[in-house]
């Protein structure tokens, strides 16, 4: 058993001894790395909106109507507006309020002006006032004065101011357009 144990002591012995001799190895490393990249973006965004310009049409006494418009390229934005009297509806106003005054000859004078209107009077027997005659003296006078009568608008072959105006700015901003889609 002495023996067993002298065995043990000197084994732990060698093995303590052996921990302690080990050499330690250092190294140096040194890395080199060169990288090259090329990085492309590509950057798709719509272009800038042309805003038409706000028209106020909530207020339903006046007699016009907004109109706007606007064009957008990848180049140019073109916006506009403005607004159009109805006539027609002036005079309606114009003969209610005549009317609401207690003025009804004048008031039917003023929707007189109107051929449709005094057709449809001339032929329901109440022709439309004539220099302040009313009945068959209004129906006399218009009779002999048949060039006082108003006349038919004409709807088809001429084209009123405002139409003619709307014709040129588009012809204006079609041409812009044109333009700018050749170059």
């Amino acid at each position: 058993m002495k023996r067993l144990l002298l065995i043990l002591l000197m084994a732990s012995g060698v093995v303590a001894a052996q921990t302690d001799d080990i050499p330690v190895v250092s190294t140096d490393s040194t890395i080199t790395q060169d990288t090259t990249s090329t990085t492309t973006t590509t950057l798709k965004s719509p272009p800038p909106s042309a805003v038409i310009p706000t028209m106020n049409n909530t207020n339903s006494d006046l007699c016009t109507v907004g109109v706007a418009g606007a064009v957008q390229t990848q180049i140019l934005g073109i916006s506009a507006g403005g607004s159009v009297r109805d006539m027609n509806c002036e005079k309606l106003k114009n003969a209610k309020v005549l009317y609401d005054m207690g003025m009804k000859v004048a008031a039917v004078s003023v929707m007189c002006q109107d051929k449709r209107v005094f057709d449809a009077m001339m032929m329901a027997g109440t022709p439309c006032p004539f220099d302040g005659m009313i009945g068959e003296d209004a129906k006399a006078a218009w009779t002999a004065n048949i060039e006082e009568q108003p006349v038919k608008e004409e709807t088809q072959g001429s084209l009123d101011e405002v139409t003619k105006k709307t014709l040129i700015g588009l012809s204006g901003v079609a041409s812009l357009l044109i333009m700018l889609v050749v170059l």
